[in-house]
């Protein structure tokens, strides 16, 4: 179960770094939905490794293969099956992890709680996971466009260690600008100074980390389930259960904490027939559901745990030892996981979609 996420639309992931390969099941999606394997293909493009000069430099294709749940083009509304075959494995980088613990790694964690685990490449534990949520994705946000076609969700790095965009460039980010730079960053400037810093410490055997944001547009009002599943703790869970993750805030964050309640209220007026909010500190969530404007988030993300300098660990037999890393890893995981945070929010959305619709229209629609 804990490979499982989502409710209706519900997505369980497969597979370790240095296995076969890796892959999802999904189970509820709506059938008649056009998709092939080029719908899926163009967003793992965007996450596989190799693709620049500041990413791991592991050589995989990743070509995604539908298994089943599709025919002719159309889901079935049947469980779609998707897997990804590694094919540039090196189990040999990783032979002195199989007794000295990574520091900030999963290895210790993983043998305190099974007993065992999947050495090469850490296994479950890798980033190689996000695989299956990036395929799953891709077909989520076609249920969505298919729902609601003004819907558009767009994540970019906002920073990396000290480096920010400038302000003007959060104003009207697209995705042509993110994807102009090996950053994916909406500030062509400050992706360039961001380059320079994650080179420099690559070159030192060192890792940087940052935050991601994200803005989602087009979404009704009405989307989430009070309690205990507000969408804010939804997507919260979806991001912190990302590799490297280590912060969530949403709408003014951290930040409104420095305001009074008059100046931090977002004051409701009319747009013709639409309730709309003259500022939007809440983040597009009020309640736990969506009020109708831009949901906007963000995500702390680490510096890598791997770098190629000798650190103090111990072994799996309690000794005190050291240990440098090899193999190919990012200095910065930020550029890879733009699409892994836009996959995860078109997961969590579809899922709420499917549940708002299943609930609320048996009935009549109020006229509040």
């Amino acid at each position: 179960m804990a490979s499982s996420f989502g409710t209706l639309f519900r997505i369980s992931t497969f597979g370790e770094s240095h296995g076969v390969g890796v892959g999802v099941v999904i189970d509820g999606c709506p059938p008649r939905i056009p998709l092939t394997e080029a719908d899926l293909q163009a967003e793992l493009d965007r996450r596989r490794p190799g693709q620049s000069k500041i990413v791991t430099p592991r050589k995989e294709d990743d070509r995604a293969e539908i298994l089943s749940g599709v025919v002719d083009g159309q889901t079935l509304g049947t469980p779609i099956a998707v897997l990804v075959r590694n094919t540039d494995q090196r189990p040999s980088a990783y032979t002195e992890m199989a007794t000295a613990y990574r520091p900030s790694h999963a290895d210790y964690t993983y043998d305190a709680k099974y007993g065992i685990r999947a050495v090469h490449g850490g296994g479950r534990a890798s980033a190689r996971e996000t695989i299956g949520r990036v395929a799953a994705g891709a077909i989520a946000r076609k249920v969505l466009q298919h729902s609601l076609p003004s819907y558009q969700c767009l994540a970019y790095v906002r920073s990396v260690k000290d480096i920010e965009v400038c302000a003007a460039s959060l104003e009207n980010p697209t995705s042509e600008i993110i994807e102009s730079n090996i950053v994916r960053t909406c500030d062509p400037e400050a992706a360039e100074k961001m380059i320079a810093l994650i080179e420099k410490v690559r070159s030192n055997g060192d890792s940087v980390g940052g935050v991601i944001e994200c803005v989602v547009k087009g979404l009704p009002a009405g989307l989430g389930e009070p309690v205990f599943d507000k969408l804010e703790a939804d997507l919260a869970k979806a991001m912190m259960s990302l590799p490297a993750t280590k912060g969530f805030e949403i709408g003014s964050g951290f930040s409104g904490t420095q305001l009074t309640g008059l100046e931090h209220n977002d004051l409701f007026y009319m747009d013709g027939e639409n309730v709309r909010t003259r500022t939007n500190r809440s983040g597009g969530i009020q309640g736990g559901i969506t009020n109708g404007e831009e949901i906007i988030f963000r995500v702390a993300f680490k510096p890598t745990a791997t770098v190629l300098k000798e650190q103090a660990t111990v072994s799996n037999t309690g000794e005190d030892t050291t240990l440098s890393a090899r193999g190919r890893h990012d200095p910065c995981v930020l550029p890879r996981a733009v699409p892994i945070v836009e996959a995860m929010v078109h997961l969590v959305l579809v899922d709420h979609l499917m549940r708002h619709h299943a609930q609320n229209r048996l009935i009549p629609e109020s006229n509040a």
